[in-house]
């Protein structure tokens, strides 16, 4: 896969770079796993707007992806690559011996044709699915399980694996994409390799309509509204913010604030937590 620029024939091509979706070899999804979904535009159940900046944008069918990797035992050849609006990451789409079809994460290096299968006896190879206590030691992980059965919730973004650090008694020490090292159930499952489609970290939209397909509004900095819209508002000119340290527009404290819970049930399975750069430090936008 590569990554394709424009020639700035127009102000929306200047900056604009694409994935050159050569890995995908199917436009139209498989239509035993689509169905249509309603999109909220981030608003809640009575209408009211809960989540700021969302609404518009382009239809989508939802893809039935499978995290779980439940069919164990079954071998399954690839049989396209396809697109997910979605997610960043390309959909492979599973032939089965038994007839059923289903779609999973491609993993970066899959071609069409492979066999993949899942089990606790599969072979290491890219693509098949395994307990973590039968995977070996520095291997690169995807789709990970917290709860064994729940399906995979770590590393599903595109260009994101784990690493397999330490085993110990029931658990297995993961290198999580965040470089937080957590510890996981040995039973629980996680594909072979890292998610495919990595080169989408270099792509840029060039143009704020691009940002519209996607179904994202315009944001405005709080500190050019006026100080009935957001506490960072009002003065003359360019004023500071006029606090302490900026806040949202409902006053809470934000931009580096850590909002983790301290008594989170899950922290005595994190062995190293992960670092943390504050949105100022990285250019982050005014609330």
């Amino acid at each position: 896969m590569a990554i394709r620029t424009y020639r700035p024939y127009t102000p929306g091509t200047r900056t604009r770079v694409v994935t050159d979706f050569s890995e995908v070899t199917d436009r139209k999804p498989e239509r035993s796993l689509v169905f249509s979904k309603h999109r909220r535009k981030g608003r809640n159940n009575r209408g009211v707007i809960t989540c700021r900046h969302r609404g518009g944008g382009h239809k989508r069918l939802y893809r039935l992806v499978d995290f779980r990797r439940n069919k164990h035992g079954i071998p399954a050849k690839v049989a396209a690559i396809h697109y997910d609006p979605h997610r960043n990451a390309r959909l492979a789409l599973l032939f089965y011996s038994d007839g059923e079809k289903r779609y999973i994460l491609a993993p970066a290096g899959i071609v069409i044709g492979q066999e993949v299968i899942s089990g606790p006896k599969s072979p290491i190879d890219v693509g098949n699915a395994l307990p973590l206590s039968a995977i070996p030691l520095g291997s690169n992980v995807h789709n990970v399980e917290l709860y064994a059965g729940r399906g995979g919730q770590m590393a599903r973004t595109a260009g994101a694996s784990a690493q397999v650090m330490a085993k110990e008694g029931n658990y297995v020490a993961l290198k999580l994409p965040s470089t937080e090292v957590r510890l996981v159930r040995r039973e629980c499952y996680a594909t072979v390799g890292e998610v495919g489609n990595a080169e989408i970290r270099n792509t840029s939209l060039g143009k704020a309509g691009r940002r519209r397909w996607l179904g994202r509004r315009p944001q405005v900095r709080g500190s050019v509204m006026n100080p009935c819209d957001h506490p960072h508002g009002g003065g003359e000119g360019r004023a500071p913010i006029g606090r302490s340290g900026p806040v949202t527009p409902w006053g809470k404290p934000t931009l580096g604030l850590k909002t983790r819970k301290r008594n989170k049930p899950s922290d005595k399975l994190v062995l190293r937590k992960r670092r943390r750069t504050s949105k100022r430090s990285r250019g982050g936008r005014d609330s």
